[in-house]
């Protein structure tokens, strides 16, 4: 990381994009607290992470790309060890559990053990476990990944309801379409910088191009795609004539 100053307001989705290797993933773990060896100063709620005091954690709600959910758990007994930690009692947490798996069409498998489940049923339960206590902060990283079409548009559109309400999303994905469309500003990392940070239609007037694949592409240096998939298509035919 090299620099970086973010200021994020309440209210709003913020898409958070960036090459692999970036500092996208660096950067959440460090206003989770996940990641305690950093310089600089970091406050979320007014309150900086480096406290001894982690209540500002419970006002979090996080989604990661690569989760360890404990498998050999049932969605049932996930879900109540993370109301758990966020300091929710059991009966509320039951309550809420069973409603938001209703809702999200999981009530069959609800006590089933997670390893059972396909990869889509078990980012439903990240999501579920995400919002579990009402955050007024989300971190979200890939959440789509795995959901089918329907669940895709319930959970875009609970995203904007929630930010109706007041609450704020930091959204990070590879998916340039979505990020384009539900996001109120986009914040582009590249080698640990910011080197863009505004609505798509500030990046769309700040730039040459006109989606934000292509913004994307022209501001990270990328341009060499075609070029690429020509060679793959080509090794993939010469592969075959041999």
């Amino acid at each position: 990381m090299n620099g970086i100053y973010l200021d994020v307001h309440q209210g709003e989705i913020i898409g958070y994009i960036g090459p692999n290797g970036a500092g996208k993933s660096t950067t959440v773990k460090i206003m989770l607290g996940l990641i305690e060896d950093f310089k600089g100063e970091v406050e979320i709620f007014g309150q900086t992470v480096r406290t001894n005091d982690p209540s500002y954690k419970r006002r979090i709600g996080y989604v990661p790309e690569n989760a360890e959910i404990y498998d050999n758990l049932t969605a049932a007994e996930y879900l109540a060890f993370v109301g758990s930690l966020y300091g929710m009692d059991e009966s509320q947490i039951a309550t809420k559990a069973q409603q938001l798996v209703e809702l999200f069409d999981l009530e069959d498998v609800y006590h089933s053990r997670i390893s059972s489940f396909s990869k889509g049923m078990r980012q439903k339960v990240l999501i579920i476990a995400s919002l579990l206590h009402n955050p007024d902060l989300l971190f979200l990283d890939e959440p789509l990944a795995g959901l089918d079409a329907n669940s895709v548009m319930i959970v875009k559109e609970v995203m904007a309801q929630l930010v109706e309400q007041g609450k704020t999303i930091f959204y990070s994905s590879h998916i340039m379409d979505v990020v384009e469309k539900i996001s109120d500003r986009i914040v582009l990392i590249a080698d640990g910088e910011i080197i863009a940070d505004g609505s798509f239609e500030e990046l769309q007037a700040q730039n040459e191009e006109g989606t934000l694949e292509e913004i994307f592409n022209q501001l990270t240096g990328f341009d060499q795609h075609e070029q690429i998939a020509s060679s793959i298509v080509k090794a993939v035919q010469d592969g075959e004539r041999q």
